[in-house]
């Protein structure tokens, strides 16, 4: 997660929540936080749509990004009691996707051994097959809701 995202979820600055992790940096190691490459933030930049970051005020530094364990991390140096209640939460949000990945991989397994199994034997199996992988096929799901400014006419 960016530290803009983190810094909004625990209602700090992002500045402030920099400063934090800064001052606590022997707690963040590589594999919990670093820092994004000027062409990662470009990319990043293109694909959500921001305007354009020169001339117009916004971040002079590159964004901090951090893994589960850096956000497990987060709460010890951000104490307070939202600290503490948002890590549960994201905590919590990180086993679920967990268990949905671990899920869905241990039904793909199990669903290529039963191809494997049954597809010399009937061709109309093989039409089953193929249509509970297509359902297994996450679907993108267009946006709903438009982003941007809309001019209201007279």
């Amino acid at each position: 997660m960016q530290d803009t995202d983190l810094a909004q979820l625990y209602d700090v600055d992002t500045f402030n929540l920099n400063k934090a992790v800064k001052r606590n940096i022997d707690r963040f190691p590589a594999d919990f936080m670093f820092e994004l490459t000027k062409k990662e933030v470009e990319a990043l930049t293109f694909q959500i749509g921001m305007s354009k970051p020169v001339g117009r005020g916004g971040r002079r530094t590159l964004p901090y990004v951090f893994t589960e364990q850096g956000v497990a991390m987060l709460s010890t140096v951000l104490n307070s009691e939202r600290a503490i209640k948002v890590n549960i939460a994201i905590m919590r949000a990180f086993v679920k996707m967990r268990e949905m990945l671990t899920t869905h991989k241990d039904l793909e397994a199990k669903l290529d051994l039963l191809e494997r199994k049954y597809l010399e034997h009937d061709t109309t199996i093989e039409k089953v097959f193929e249509a509970i992988r297509e359902l297994m096929q996450p679907k993108l799901v267009p946006p709903t809701r438009r982003i941007g400014f809309v001019a209201k006419l007279k």
